[in-house]
């Protein structure tokens, strides 16, 4: 059994990639106090999350007891060490896209994580950790990744009016705690730029010596540049057709990176 459990369950464009780096190249170093399970060991229960942030009925919420159930008793033992799960698709799917107007699901999905960890280890401490950014950056950030990875044509300005309520992370946060007993932690993005992956170390039992350190990461998912953005957002207008629209992006990207198209 775990000494403790940690659920890093969001939120996205807050820095959660680079925290999911800085635990996928640092295993050997974190292994004596942790154990991590990222997005590629989790597929299932991450497909059944972002399936009930979209439809928020009770089949697939069922879906979510039976693979975070399923993915606890996968993990084994792991004596005095803590048991550390990190992906912000624990929070259902990013707010913007079809269907999902805000983190809603977020409460509910954090109250049947925290009823799983307490049914598969009953004397193993669970809390939650959410990493968050101020409304108007995340709006920011949003807008461009849904740009980049889905076809959104609308204005910022417009995505931003609509997206608003959505933009309150902390209030989402404050849902979480009020609707499970286990602790919950915040760590704002603004206050650990240079380490985001400190705060959820710290909680994890990892020593200040060791997170001190470990070598920074690159990072993670950056922001391309505006002229990129722009380009993204007008073959979004312009090609209508899936694929068409999808071969002119991967054109746009691969450009802005070197690669030869």
């Amino acid at each position: 059994m775990p000494r403790r459990i940690v659920i890093h369950a969001g939120f996205h464009k807050t820095g959660t990639s680079s925290v999911q780096q800085t635990l996928r190249t640092n295993r050997a170093a974190l292994k004596p106090y942790l154990r991590s399970v990222l997005k590629w060991g989790m597929r299932d229960l991450l497909h059944a999350s972002r399936g009930y942030s979209t439809w928020r009925d009770p089949l697939s919420l069922g879906k979510v007891r039976r693979r975070f159930t399923a993915m606890m008793k996968a993990q084994g033992d792991m004596p005095r060490r803590t048991l550390c799960l990190s992906a912000e698709e624990l929070a259902g799917h990013m707010p913007g896209r079809e269907g999902v107007d805000d983190y809603g699901a977020a409460p509910v999905l954090a109250a049947e994580m925290a009823r799983g960890a307490a049914e598969v280890h009953p004397g193993a401490e669970t809390l939650f950790v959410f990493s968050t950014r101020a409304p108007e950056t995340w709006l920011r950030s949003a807008y461009w990744e849904h740009v980049k990875s889905s076809s959104l044509t609308e204005d910022y300005e417009d995505f931003a009016a609509r997206m608003a309520g959505a933009a309150d992370l902390d209030r989402i946060v404050d849902l979480v705690s009020a609707t499970q007993p286990c602790r919950v932690h915040r760590a704002a993005i603004e206050d650990h730029a240079a380490a985001p992956a400190a705060p959820l170390l710290r909680l994890c039992g990892v020593p200040e010596t060791v997170i001190d350190a470990l070598p920074p990461v690159p990072l993670a998912n950056a922001r391309p540049g505006s002229d990129v953005l722009e380009a993204l957002l007008e073959a979004n207008r312009r090609y209508r057709d899936r694929d068409e629209r999808k071969a002119a992006k991967q054109a746009i990207l691969a450009r802005e990176a070197g690669e030869p198209t």
